[in-house]
């Protein structure tokens, strides 16, 4: 730099002849090397800065000669001391070789080149555990969604539990729970943070419980759940039920850290096409076309499930091809199919749509597709009342549907009419006309659906004598959304033994001991099949301690129950509930609420568990669940 500006101060002031010749010279050399943008100076060295003395020396040393620096452009000296000898060749190690049976095993110039980038780095062994630095993972000594102050149970809930027995009670818990707040009380015992039974793996209890929850269609927690967990801890079975969460949930991108970071830890069809997915999405769009073409000339999958999958990976590169659906030789769906097809927008034939329903996994499309924003609310309505029946959807959801359904005109039928009514049971003009419209929801045969939607609406009806032929209603509708206080209200305006006395009996707190009159005429009254209400009934008032011993075994006599029989199940809730674990008498409370419906529910198993929720400080949700037994017997 200072050459050049000496440079071009020559040019300036006019120097010529053989300067001039130097100057062009100089000039050219200049402007071929690279020309610094910075101003004069700024490419020195910034010096030393020269430190302050503590103290005056009394003599100044002698400097000792130091060496002339080294002209510029010459080699560096060599450090002093002696020359490093050449190394032996026999102190060398041997060079490792291969059998002939290691040499079959490696793959060919052909195989490496199909490989994938992220199958080439698992190959070389060059792909990471984690996607996430060692300061961000997150332990594995407590995983879960609420803590205790969110209202989860305690942290060390099961931590001194036999791993066999924790393992045994998720395992074994296959099926959706009768009780709509039986599965209110699971979900929360299965999202609590907790840390995992002694001698378990935390990736192994966290798994058990996904599964616990995919299975009761508690999707979105489920998924939840599993994303606590970093994809690098994840195992086999973790990632399987974390994949049924992603696609019940109609999130197929969310699956792609975890999809991408195991890479061939499954080969199937469905693991197959979640790879080009997320390839595509990851911006290889070319690999994932491959892949999926691949796919088809291998026939790994049903061309429709493929081309499904095709078209999802399609929206994310610009290189789309037209993708052509075809149901007519379609028998049947299967999640993948379901979910895919929502998720591209493509219309299942209704005819194929109803037999899913209809089939032996109806209540998993209908739990699937209840809550997916891309499916129209009309045909979404139904869905949602089983979700609302099964504890999945809140009153407060129920409401907020119905309310965008009157908002969008676009919907008619019986969606649209049933969200008129729900309007009116709110602003109709007297009590009378509210209760009509609640009516009109409950159906004649008082869907429990239709109760839970309009729980928040009876509870803003006035207790009144002159409605107390439309209590029972009234008060189950509260009651399924644990409005029981606006419920306890009515006490004084009912008859003994009628249904609303009944479920005020269990339902409500302070309610106090039941009447052997008031049974009495209830159980004369009852008309369900097997006078199972009456049976749930007393088992319910026995398992809050509200009917005396001696009533309690003369009614066990006139109902044919038996209330004292004892299984390794009852036997084992018993103890949790005398050892005070919330969280494992949940748990086993879930076990034993196992069913298509109360039909296959005993009076026995709803003794126990309403009997050890109480003695474990959660009355409330044994209240509710007596009361919902009594309800829909």
């Amino acid at each position: 730099m200072r050459r050049f500006y000496w440079l071009a101060s020559a040019a300036v002031l006019g120097f010529s002849g053989a300067a001039g010749g130097m100057l062009a010279s100089g000039l050219a050399v200049a402007q071929e090397a690279p020309e610094s943008l910075l101003p004069p100076g700024f490419d020195d060295p910034a010096p030393a800065p020269t430190p302050i003395p503590t103290a005056r020396p009394t003599a100044r040393p002698t400097a000792a000669p130091s060496a002339a620096p080294a002209p510029s452009g010459a080699a560096p000296l060599p450090p002093s001391g002696p020359l490093p000898t050449a190394p032996n060749p026999a102190d060398l190690p041997p060079v490792p070789t291969l059998s002939g049976e290691e040499m079959g095993r490696l793959p060919s110039l052909e195989e490496l080149e199909a490989l994938t980038p992220d199958e080439l780095d698992e190959r070389l062994g060059l792909k990471p555990k984690f996607d996430i630095p060692p300061a961000a993972r997150r332990s594995l000594s407590q995983v879960g969604l609420l803590a205790p102050e969110e209202g989860g149970m305690a942290i060390n809930s099961l931590g001194k539990q036999p791993a066999e027995l924790v393992r045994a009670v998720l395992a074994g818990t296959q099926k959706p729970l009768v009780s709509r707040w039986g599965h209110i009380l699971m979900r929360r015992a299965l999202a609590s943070r907790l840390t995992a039974p002694e001698g378990m793996n935390p990736v192994e209890f966290a798994a058990l419980r996904a599964g616990v929850l995919n299975r009761m269609g508690e999707f979105t927690i489920a998924r939840a759940l599993v994303q606590d967990v970093d994809t690098g801890n994840w195992n086999t079975e973790l990632t399987s039920q974390a994949v049924t969460a992603y696609i019940a949930s109609n999130d197929f991108n969310g699956a792609c850290p975890a999809v991408r970071l195991q890479g061939s830890v499954r080969d199937d069809p469905q693991w197959v096409m979640m790879q080009a997915i997320c390839n595509a999405y990851a911006g290889e769009g070319a690999l994932a076309a491959s892949q999926i073409d691949r796919g088809i000339e291998n026939d790994i999958a049903p061309v429709i499930d493929l081309l499904l999958a095709q078209r999802y990976a399609g929206a994310a590169g610009r290189g789309r091809r037209a993708v052509e659906i075809e149901w007519d030789e379609i028998e049947d769906l299967n999640p993948w199919r379901f979910a895919m097809a929502n998720a591209v927008g493509e219309p299942i034939p209704q005819g194929l749509l109803d037999n899913a329903l209809n089939g032996p996994n109806g209540v998993y499309y209908a739990e699937s597709a209840a809550s997916a924003p891309m499916i129209p609310l009309g045909q979404r309505e139904p869905w949602a009342q089983r979700a609302a029946q099964s504890g999945i959807f809140s009153a407060s959801a129920m409401v907020d549907l119905y309310s965008q359904i009157y908002a969008d005109n676009a919907v008619g039928g019986d969606a649209a009419e049933k969200a008129e009514a729900l309007r009116q049971a709110y602003i109709g003009g007297n009590a009378q006309q509210r209760i009509s419209a609640m009516q009109q929801i409950w159906g004649e045969t008082r869907d429990y659906a239709g109760l839970v939607t309009t729980a928040y609406a009876a509870a803003r009806i006035a207790p009144s004598e002159d409605f107390a032929g439309y209590s029972s209603g009234l008060i189950a509708s509260m009651l399924s959304a644990g409005l029981d206080r606006d419920a306890a209200a009515w006490r004084g305006m009912i008859a003994e033994g009628s249904l609303g006395w009944a479920l005020l009996s269990v339902g409500t707190d302070g309610a106090g001991m039941a009447p052997v009159d008031a049974i009495d005429t209830f159980t004369d009254n009852d008309d369900s099949k097997g006078a199972l209400a009456s049976a749930f009934l007393v088992a319910g008032l026995a398992g809050l301690d509200r009917i005396g011993a001696a009533e309690r075994e003369a009614m066990e006599g006139a109902l044919d129950i038996d209330l004292r029989r004892q299984t390794r199940w009852t036997r084992t809730i018993e103890r949790a509930a005398e050892v005070e674990n919330r969280a494992l008498v949940s748990m086993l409370a879930g076990l034993g609420m196992q069913g298509e419906d109360w039909q296959q529910m005993t009076p026995l198993h709803l003794y126990h568990i309403v009997s050890a929720l109480r003695r474990v400080g959660l009355e409330a949700e044994a209240r509710m669940i007596a009361a919902e037994a009594v309800a829909r017997a």
